[in-house]
């Protein structure tokens, strides 16, 4: 395996939510369904065992009707903080971690999401098929989603 580093790739932003509305957003079906997905897609929760050890299974349904599933084990979770969960977006991403890490900020929630690969030309190549835009939309439906639910 090489550096741990070169098969990152790494986004941050800051939510204007507090953080446990954010980790009820990561955390509770109902929330994931409302914003899990980049614009356009609606997503249906199949399985979701918020646990270490438990599964999650989503189904995000396209515009053009294909579906596109996301599936993955948690391995770690520490309230309010962290959660670490392997995941497969088949057709397109398999074999990842995803790291998800929240740190509150006065009544915001600063958010670090990383994606760690198993090789850095597999990370290169999530890269080039358009990961920062894909997850960056997913993010801007999440902080909608906050907003709304906040009534901000």
């Amino acid at each position: 395996m090489s550096n741990k580093d070169n098969r990152t790739l790494t986004l941050e932003r800051t939510f204007d939510a507090p953080i446990k509305l954010v980790w009820e957003a990561w955390t509770q079906p109902e929330h994931i369904a409302a914003w899990w997905g980049p614009k356009g897609m609606k997503t249906e929760v199949v399985e979701h065992n918020f646990e270490v050890g438990g599964k999650w299974k989503y189904v995000m349904l396209m515009p053009d009707g294909n579906e596109f599933i996301g599936e993955g084990e948690y391995s770690e979770i520490e309230e309010l903080k962290k959660i670490i969960t392997s995941a497969n977006f088949r057709p397109m991403t398999v074999g990842v971690e995803l790291q998800v890490f929240l740190e509150e900020i006065n009544d915001k929630t600063k958010f670090v999401f990383k994606v760690v690969h198993e090789t850095e030309a597999y990370c290169r190549q999530q890269e080039e098929m358009g990961f920062y835009n894909g997850w960056a939309s997913t993010f801007d439906r999440l902080q909608d989603h906050l907003t709304t639910v906040a009534g901000n």
